[in-house]
């Protein structure tokens, strides 16, 4: 029998058991869990998940089971089914991945100004990771320079935006930040402690 992957995204106010209760409709329904990501922002817990179903679920038969949770407060579920073949992904990085630490007041706009920055530029952002504490913003992008043809001058166009922009700018690689931070931890457990 030929399976199937389904996306799932989930959100509820945080509590006890949320892991429990998604678990428990993937169990049930016979789902293989491939991967997830899980946080807490604000209050909520969100989680995104790649499972892998018998052919018989659907989209509605998962909906309908999500709906079913009586716990409250409820979860919520976005479900997307994949198309073609899905490839597990097993964080392994680009070779050429890169972290940039941008640090500054905060103020509006902050993330949107580096997103635009690697946009224009056809930077892949492979992990974020943001906090704020008081009025310090700190952002840190783990990035994709794979296709970037000169170094020099992407770091010399990130001065010019730190230097525009009032932000403290640090790029370095991958394996230079792991190492200079604690090794093995996410980007969001190094931003938090």
């Amino acid at each position: 029998m030929k399976n199937k992957q389904f996306v799932i995204s989930v959100m509820s106010k945080d509590r006890p058991g949320i892991i429990s209760d998604v678990t428990t409709v993937i169990y049930d329904l016979g789902g293989d869990l491939a991967g997830l990501n899980q946080s807490v922002l604000g209050g909520y817990f969100t989680m995104i998940l790649m499972v892998e179903f018998p052919e018989g679920v659907t989209v509605e038969t998962l909906m309908k089971t999500f709906s079913a949770i009586g716990t409250e407060p409820a979860i919520e579920a976005i479900i997307k089914e994949v198309d073609g073949v899905y490839m597990y992904d097993n964080r392994v990085l680009p070779g050429e991945t890169y972290v940039v630490t941008a640090q500054g007041g905060n103020r509006k706009g902050l993330v949107k100004l580096l997103g635009d920055f690697f946009y224009a530029r056809a930077i892949n952002v492979l992990d974020l990771v943001t906090a704020r504490r008081d009025e310090l913003y700190t952002m840190i992008f783990q990035v994709d320079l794979s296709h970037i043809e000169s170094m020099n001058k992407l770091r010399k166009e990130l001065v010019l935006l730190a230097g525009k922009e009032n932000l403290d700018v640090v790029l370095q690689h991958n394996d230079i930040y792991m190492a200079t931070n604690e090794v093995g931890l996410p980007l969001d457990a190094i931003i938090g402690g």
